[in-house]
């Protein structure tokens, strides 16, 4: 098992990664104070219930917890107002208080809505992330929670850090291929702004990525935790470098809501943005390699790197004006600089970033 520790002070939290945790999930709890004495909820989608949640549920019954559990259809399309509201429904008729607990058990999505009801329920009760996918090794760390409005994702959030995240790699093993090619691209672009040497190894330990080889699998997984630990612990509420951790993010959301929520699953959308914010880069002075690396280590991670010819400019151009970086006619992006290396841009002219996004259909699917 590996273990690692997001610092910030009095709400430190940590992070185990291992094989076999969802069936000792109780034994980490009690040691992290989560109370037997209020209910706790477990939110789930369908897809997650069907193989984790009586695993987890029994576990916890059996060592003294009170529990109960709601399941939301799996997709983006949860992360909605009303679901919000029924799930707090949901919270008050299991008798939820103030000592309560609210556990996360999924992917990014439910990360998000489990996360943003236990920041809005009473004001703030405490929450437990259970990742069962490879993409929210990213979502489950640094407090982000949220849901989406029709016009814009992730708009109505709130920042509130779990009290730990327990990722259980077994857990992985009923991940669909396509959502393990998603889950890689927030790997990567942890390489992409933090370190050069691990976006090598990504490279070349692709397939066993693919296959999910589980040593490869742990390694990548505390490499891409340990950056956005690292990044978090100097800059909680992105008011200055955590903004990094946005690589590929504004064009990706734009097509996320473009698509519909649907079409374009979220590491894939967050991939062809960071092929935009590597040309984005070239243009201001980066190497070619920037460009390169990146799409290249990406097609072998079985993620696309162009643009769907069907996605209209426009639309995507409104969505991303809809975006929380977007202001006074300049976009704010995370530009790369070299392997590595990233700079946050706070005025970037609209008209490149059309013509990028315009760019991007001519991309060649390698």
């Amino acid at each position: 098992m590996r273990e690692l520790t997001v610092e910030l002070g009095d709400r430190s939290y940590p992070i185990y990664i291992g094989e076999g945790l969802l069936q000792e999930a109780s034994a980490y709890f009690t040691k992290h104070g989560i109370s037997k004495k209020s209910p706790l909820l477990i939110i789930t989608d369908s897809r997650v219930a069907d193989f984790h949640l009586q695993a987890l549920e029994s576990g916890l019954a059996s060592a003294g917890f009170k529990t109960a559990s709601i399941v939301v259809p799996s997709g983006e399309s949860s992360k909605s107002l009303s679901m919000l509201e029924s799930l707090v429904t949901k919270a008050l008729e299991a008798g939820l208080d103030r000592k309560s607990t609210i556990v996360a058990l999924g992917g990014g999505v439910v990360g998000d809505l489990a996360g943003f009801v236990a920041a809005s329920y009473m004001r703030g009760i405490k929450f437990v992330q259970v990742p069962t996918t490879i993409l929210a090794h990213d979502s489950s760390v640094g407090g982000k929670v949220a849901v989406n409005h029709p016009l814009a994702k992730n708009i109505i959030g709130a920042f509130h850090q779990p009290e730990l995240v327990l990722y259980d790699l077994h857990t992985l093993q009923t991940l669909p291929p396509r959502e393990v090619s998603a889950g890689l691209s927030e790997v990567v672009k942890h390489g992409l702004i933090w370190d050069e040497a691990f976006v090598e190894w990504c490279e070349a330990n692709a397939e066993k990525l693919l296959s999910l080889d589980a040593e490869a699998l742990g390694y990548a997984l505390y490499k891409g935790c340990s950056v956005k630990a690292a990044v978090v612990s100097k800059d909680e509420r992105e008011n200055d470098l955590r903004a990094i951790l946005n690589l590929g993010h504004t064009i990706g959301h734009a097509l996320e809501a473009v698509a519909g929520y649907g079409e374009l699953l979220h590491g894939e959308a967050i991939s062809i943005g960071m092929i935009g914010s590597a040309k984005l880069g070239l243009r201001y002075g980066a190497p070619e390699e920037v460009y390169s690396v990146t799409k290249r280590v990406l097609a072998k991670a079985g993620l696309p790197v162009r643009l769907p010819e069907h996605f209209d400019v426009d639309r995507i151009m409104e969505a991303m004006m809809h975006d929380k970086k977007f202001t006074e006619g300049t976009m704010v992006f995370v530009v790369p600089t070299a392997i590595g290396t990233v700079e946050i841009k706070p005025d970037v002219p609209v008209q490149w970033v059309r013509e990028i996004v315009e760019q991007l259909k001519q991309e060649v699917q390698l």
